[in-house]
């Protein structure tokens, strides 16, 4: 295929993409330039440390060579959704993280990149490629960063200019070379409200979060029958993840658009949630309540316990 066709077959792909509800969307080239040279090292020394807490999965070595999850790629184009929902809790109510408020993002990007694949397919007959959400082995942050999508921030997020961080990742890769965008440039500056502003102090220095500390981590991963006493006591009434980091961020806080897509709008009991009711739902109303929700990995016993921390230390 001539570089000219490659140009227009790359437009072509991104408006696809924004047509499935993707904004933003950005290519990388495979292998990339430099900077995802500095990310592997940070994750070597990230995983050096121990910050990865419970989650052997991040030690996973395809996660350092893209080239394993798809032999012969060329090409990576990133995707970023919107979950941002102007919706306010209850006052009062406890905290669930904005990730799990609509449906199962794995299955709703994986099921939109691969229509998208398809379609590529159709174009390019005989075409590889490869649909990536953050349960794949990748390093999604670094790729979205080397696609231009935003900069990876002091809380470790990914950043836009217009879409602050709420913004869940995916990845199509392709064995086609298409052109390649500009990687993103960092924007924090001297910035640093996320690091005071985390009460457990899980961000130990900037662009690295110690998840051994990290509320997110304890809350949604942490498989003991009881949490540590210096996260339980830090709640701040969030009982499924956090998003105080992200919160605090100054991109978070410019006018955003909020999503109006129907599979990411708010659970009405997720914006309601209280302690003294929660805690008198079986097992089976747990599942109900979680069908089809990236929160189902929260057992109901894990609910029961992140709840009965809450109680006591609850602002």
């Amino acid at each position: 295929m001539a570089h000219n066709a490659h140009g227009e077959l790359a437009l072509q792909l991104k408006r696809q993409a924004r047509q499935l509800g993707f904004d933003p969307v950005g290519l990388a080239a495979v292998p990339a330039g430099e900077r995802l040279g500095l990310r592997t090292a940070a994750l070597e020394r990230w995983l050096a440390a121990g910050y990865q807490a419970d989650m052997a999965w991040m030690a996973d070595p395809r996660r350092r060579a893209v080239e394993q999850l798809l032999p012969g790629v060329r090409s990576l184009l990133a995707v970023g959704l919107n979950y941002y929902v102007a919706a306010e809790r209850a006052p009062g109510s406890l905290k669930v993280a904005r990730y799990g408020w609509g449906r199962d993002y794995h299955r709703l990007i994986d099921g939109r990149l691969r229509r998208l694949g398809r379609w590529l397919e159709k174009q390019v007959p005989g075409v590889r490629w490869r649909a990536c959400v953050d349960s794949a082995p990748l390093l999604d942050k670094a790729w979205a960063e080397e696609a231009g999508l935003g900069w990876i921030g002091k809380n470790g997020n990914l950043i836009n200019r217009e879409r602050g961080s709420w913004l869940l990742l995916g990845h199509l890769l392709t064995s086609l070379e298409l052109p390649a965008d500009s990687p993103a440039q960092p924007l924090c500056g001297s910035c640093s409200r996320c690091l005071p502003a985390c009460p457990t102090g899980a961000i130990s220095e900037p662009f690295v979060v110690d998840s051994r500390r990290c509320i997110a981590f304890h809350t949604i991963e942490n498989r003991d029958a009881e949490l540590p006493a210096a996260i339980a006591t830090a709640l701040e009434g969030w009982v499924a993840g956090c998003d105080i980091c992200q919160e605090v961020c100054p991109w978070n806080q410019q006018p955003l658009a909020s999503s109006d897509d129907p599979d990411l709008q708010p659970r009405p009991w997720l914006l309601d949630l209280r302690a003294e009711s929660a805690l008198q739902w079986g097992d089976r109303e747990w599942d109900e309540k979680l069908r089809a929700s990236a929160l189902r990995r929260i057992k109901p016993w894990m609910w029961r316990r992140n709840l009965r921390a809450s109680e006591g230390n609850h602002v």
